[in-house]
């Protein structure tokens, strides 16, 4: 273990954040997580993290190709399953050995297996099989997507009978979505392809930016996008642009 935690040091060494732009990364799927301090991303490997409230795409130097982002505590981490690492990408310099995680939800890793571990090294409850997404919702509590299946990660229930392909946060469980969605209690946010919407409760589109493909989520009061050319946008509740 002591020489685990040596070599994970050794690689954090490395991975000092890097005031570039987010794009070039080759391949253009997004795992995105939101936290009130900003966003963090991978793409192709590399990690991404931008503050809010300037939003500044920062790329941050990794070891090895990064499976996932996710928050604890206001700390931005990455998932390095080459590694067998969770790693901080900003702040004070943490490492983890988690063994082979490839997810991160707000609370825990997920191992390719579906095993779990929390963000300061204790085993905990986690799913049978290696989860496709994960998120902690509204409620508190983690959702995955698990070969097909919209699950309830605290007892295992199956949520969603036909889930789609994207795992959705709302202000209580989670549900699932054809496109990129976050639900508050604003309306609900979600990327088409070619527009970002808002469209309130009964499901009518209030208000419609033009906007590429990438994901959204919720940062403080801001509405984040995060595009697949790696650009950062913030918007107010009712998508008036804030960067």
């Amino acid at each position: 273990m002591k020489r685990l935690l040596l070599a994970g040091l050794a690689l954090l060494s490395a991975c000092a954040p890097a005031a570039t732009g987010a794009g070039g990364a080759s391949s253009s799927a997004i795992r995105a997580a939101f936290d009130t301090a900003g966003v963090a991303w991978v793409q192709g490997g590399r990690a991404y993290v931008a503050f809010a409230p300037a939003f500044a795409p920062l790329n941050v130097r990794v070891p090895t190709p990064a499976a996932d982002a996710g928050w604890w505590r206001g700390t931005p981490y990455a998932a390095l399953p080459d590694a067998a690492l969770l790693i901080s990408l900003a702040g004070e310099p943490r490492v983890r050995p988690a063994g082979r995680v490839v997810r991160l939800s707000n609370t825990r890793a997920y191992r390719e297996d579906g095993s779990a571990v929390t963000y300061d090294g204790s085993v905990t409850t986690g799913v049978v099989g290696g989860p496709d997404r994960v998120v902690t919702s509204g409620d508190g509590l983690d959702y995955a997507l698990l070969g097909g299946r919209l699950v309830r990660v605290s007892d295992g229930v199956r949520l969603d009978s036909v889930p789609k392909p994207q795992l959705v946060i709302t202000t209580r469980e989670a549900t699932t979505a054809n496109v990129p969605t976050v639900v508050t209690p604003d309306g609900t946010y979600r990327l088409t392809g070619d527009a970002l919407e808002r469209a309130d409760a009964t499901g009518v589109v209030r208000a419609r930016v033009p906007h590429g493909p990438g994901v959204v989520g919720v940062s403080g009061p801001y509405i984040v996008t995060v595009s697949e050319d790696g650009r950062v946008r913030a918007f107010t509740a009712d998508l008036s642009p804030v960067r």
